[in-house]
């Protein structure tokens, strides 16, 4: 079916061509009831305050999370990445966590090449399983891990390593304990059976293996002298001790976790990953296991000193980079996004600018387009990176780069070269995931001052904005009991929450070149991110492909 598909839009019957549309997309920005602990709410935001009394018509909520963007139930949180698939596709994927259950589940993940390539390490070598031990379903999830001990032993892995990472940003902080215990009970039954079984390293996620976008290099090297060389400045003989005592510092939490190394009653490390073993990266989300892939993969790596480059088998649950091919082999195949909403408009004349701030800048671009690299048609796309602080927490510099961003983006809108600008403004999420209220609340306001610059820019030009998000994070920053109060510690404080969260988020329309009879439909009350793509290339004057979900919006006579 999808070959006899044309690739040229048919025009829009009630809707003229020729207007710019700007989309913002506000990273980690859901819609939650208002209190002390909604920052977006508690924040002075009046350019977006103004967009919400648009509403029904011009104003509304979609989903962002579970199956609206491709996971698998409505209790898996919404991410960045799997938000702008679905942003930019205009389809519903199958995604990450989704693909790795089904391959689990029917077992076809033993069959596939990239399984049997790492088995053949499993006579003579150690199978090293690395990623992030949690069930947060953002990044990996444990179930899935303990699937894969059992199943990489049922095929003839004799002598497995894991090593760790704590989570405590997607999951509950101290959760490090449970996750450590689960699978020590699991490691000691495969020990029962005969498989040499244990957990070799660990340490905390954005401190060890788990940085994205090149930041700091350093992160990645932490994991790789804990992993591959079996060097880390703790030495513990089980892991279980090893994570409950580096928590007893008071400044210490899951995320923040320094590296470790299981050791023998000799103080030699259990399970320094050497020549002839296989190395699988058990995450399934790609942005924090690139780095890592290519220390694991290239040959010609000079971002730190390796010491020692073991020969070994490398594969990763998905291929991270498509684009690089990275890795060379992989335990399930990615999702085939096709005919994205991006490729669509190039193919249809469309000039577009896409621009963020380095930690966001893949998913307007990389994302948004299907997991794909690159332009689609160089002359009509021109895609603009900001760089971000480099060694600075987000809290610490809550503005981040908003503004800077805005304006490249008006200077694109101006200048008339694009008839399309995209633009992702990351300071909800990104200020978020520390748990400071206070900096997310200056986050939140530099977010609404970006967005009036675009807005501003787009009245200029007569054009239209759209206005939405991936998913939510700033807008419930505590964690709750089951009725919704938030919790305290021992000395009465609130426990602040850093994940995602499950709530939808706001969509807007509006400008100057919108016509006055377009409004939100109101027969698509569970409509997702997926909806929003039909939606934009109708307000640029195109029906939308008919295998697209529906738009949101219509046209009535006024």
């Amino acid at each position: 079916m999808a070959e006899t598909r044309r690739w040229e839009l048919a025009a829009h019957r009630r809707l003229e061509k020729g207007k710019v549309v700007g989309v913002v997309v506000l990273d980690g920005w859901g819609e939650a009831a208002p209190d002390t602990f909604n920052c977006i709410h508690v924040a002075d935001t009046p350019t977006l305050d103004a967009l919400k009394k648009g509403g029904p018509e011009r104003w509304r909520v979609i989903k962002a999370h579970g199956t609206a963007v491709g996971l698998p139930t409505d209790d898996d949180m919404g991410n960045s990445e799997v938000g702008h698939n679905a942003l930019g596709a205009g389809q519903i994927y199958a995604q990450g966590a989704k693909l790795v259950d089904m391959a689990l589940a029917s077992g076809k993940i033993y069959e596939g090449e990239g399984f049997k390539y790492i088995q053949q390490s499993f006579e003579n070598g150690t199978l090293h399983l690395i990623g992030l031990l949690s069930d947060g379903g953002v990044h990996s999830r444990i179930d899935q891990l303990q699937l894969l001990l059992k199943g990489a032993s049922e095929h003839g892995a004799k002598r497995i390593r894991v090593h760790i990472l704590t989570d405590g940003r997607d999951v509950l902080d101290g959760s490090s304990v449970k996750f450590v215990e689960l699978i020590e009970n699991d490691l000691a039954k495969l020990r029962d059976k005969g498989v040499d079984a244990r957990i070799a390293s660990g340490g905390g996620r954005m401190y060890v293996t788990m940085d994205r976008y090149e930041n700091d290099w350093q992160v990645v090297k932490r994991g790789w002298d804990a992993q591959v060389l079996g060097e880390a400045p703790h030495k513990f003989q089980n892991a279980l001790e090893a994570v409950k005592k580096l928590r007893e510092d008071p400044k210490a939490n899951d995320q923040y976790l320094p590296p470790f190394v299981i050791v023998d009653e000799r103080g030699r490390p259990i399970g320094p990953i050497m020549d002839g073993d296989a190395v699988v990266t058990f995450n399934f989300r790609a942005d924090r296991m690139v780095m890592l892939a290519k220390a694991l993969e290239y040959e010609s790596f000079d971002k730190f000193d390796r010491v020692r480059f073991p020969k070994i088998r490398y594969a990763g649950m998905l291929q991270y980079d498509g684009e690089l091919k990275l890795p060379s082999h992989f335990l399930v195949a990615p999702p085939e996004i096709e005919r994205t909403s991006g490729e669509y408009l190039a193919r249809n004349g469309i000039r577009t600018y896409a621009c963020s701030e380095t930690v966001k800048f893949g998913h307007v671009t990389f994302f948004w387009n299907g997991n794909r690299s690159g332009y689609f048609h160089p002359n009509l796309e021109k895609y603009e990176e900001i760089p971000s602080d480099i060694g600075i927490p987000f809290n610490e510099q809550p503005k981040m780069k908003a503004v800077e961003i805005a304006k490249k983006t008006r200077d694109a809108i101006l200048s008339r070269k694009f008839d399309q600008v995209r633009v992702n403004i990351a300071n909800g999420d990104m200020v978020g995931h520390t748990g400071d209220i206070e900096a997310t609340i200056v986050g939140c306001k530099a977010a609404d001052e970006a967005v009036k610059i675009v807005l501003d820019a787009i009245e200029q030009v007569g054009g239209i904005f759209v206005v939405t998000a991936d998913h939510g994070n700033a807008e419930d920053m505590v964690k709750r009991d089951k009725s919704g109060k938030p919790l305290r510690d021992k000395d009465g404080n609130v426990q602040p929450l850093t994940s995602h969260t499950l709530n939808p988020v706001p969509i807007a329309i509006g400008g100057p070149g919108l016509q006055p009879g377009v409004r939100f439909r109101s027969d698509l009350p569970s409509a997702g991110l997926a909806n929003v793509a039909a939606t934009v290339m109708n307000l640029h004057g195109f029906e939308a492909p008919d295998h697209y979900e529906p738009t949101l919006i219509e046209v009535v006579d006024k």
